[in-house]
């Protein structure tokens, strides 16, 4: 072997090393922002009564009488577990992938998604925000990076939009009044809530049925998701159903939205059905809670 080729061999041998560090470092930082929340759930919550909710609005009102049972311990973080399709195509050519991902939300902290899709050739890496930066970090074959972005003012904008509606589907605890949360009427089926975390602020419309259900969810965000690649307010949002009950929380485990919601732009790149929903405990505290 020529001294040119054990050079080569070394060099590629190195930029291997050296991506393998770089995904391993993106690893330790997922886990590590996944320990932080998971430390904001409440040590001892109270549990839920219909007087939390009596000045609500009756939309919002029934939303929690159908989400959460009378007595379920208010958790306010949940893993979620998650299978479906996801597209990184467009209304033309979706060309959907299967993806499995886990979720770990927050709100109005942070959230953390953890994803693997595709088939043959496949792409896993996560987004999530915590302690007020956010990102979004993705790998072909879990060694070549080919999507990196956050650390800035208008992705983080962009992420507190996603897991404020998310905490709509699956942590409703976290949006009962209080420091962060404030909720006014819109119409007799329909109330918005906004969620407040620092400088960040996110409005969210949600619709429900005569029982409640949660059956749709839209919002602006902040987003470049459009034709000009240039960050500005459009619709949001998506469509629920298949509920299931999660130790004394009623959450939806189907999930489709997408960008341009109600537009003739608009086609769900995200469909997702959750297999499981649990709610982690302290270190000390009991067995992590999962579904009934």
């Amino acid at each position: 072997m020529t001294k040119a080729m054990l050079a080569l061999l070394a060099a590629v041998t190195l930029a291997l090393l050296a991506l393998l560090a770089w995904r391993w470092t993106d690893t330790l930082a997922e886990q590590d922002a996944w320990r932080r929340l998971i430390s904001l759930q409440p040590a001892a919550p109270a549990a839920f009564d219909d007087s939390m909710i009596a000045t609500l609005p009756d939309p919002a009102q029934r939303f929690f009488r159908f989400a959460i049972a009378p007595g379920t311990p208010l958790h306010t973080v949940a893993e979620i577990s998650m299978e479906g399709e996801f597209s990184l195509g467009n209304k033309t050519e979706p060309n959907y992938m299967p993806m499995r991902a886990e979720q770990l939300l927050a709100a109005p902290y942070g959230f953390v998604w953890k994803v693997r899709a595709g088939d043959r050739v496949w792409f896993a890496g996560s987004d999530g925000a915590a302690d007020g930066s956010s990102w979004s970090r993705f790998w072909l074959l879990n060694i070549v990076p080919v999507a990196r972005a956050g650390n800035n003012a208008d992705h983080m904008r962009a992420a507190f939009g996603r897991y404020a509606a998310e905490a709509v589907f699956w942590t409703p605890a976290a949006l009962l009044p209080g420091e962060h949360v404030r909720w006014e009427a819109i119409d007799e089926s329909s109330a918005r809530v906004n969620l407040t975390y620092g400088e960040l602020e996110q409005a969210v419309d949600l619709t429900v049925d005569a029982a409640g259900r949660p059956v749709k969810v839209v919002f602006q965000r902040w987003s470049n998701a459009n034709p000009a690649k240039t960050f500005q307010l459009q619709p949001f949002g998506g469509y629920l159903s298949d509920f299931r009950d999660f130790n004394g929380f009623r959450l939806p485990t189907r999930v489709e939205a997408g960008n341009h919601f109600e537009t003739d732009d608009y086609f769900a790149f995200f469909k997702a059905t959750v297999t499981d929903v649990r709610f982690p405990l302290l270190v000390g505290d009991e067995d992590d809670t999962s579904a009934d």
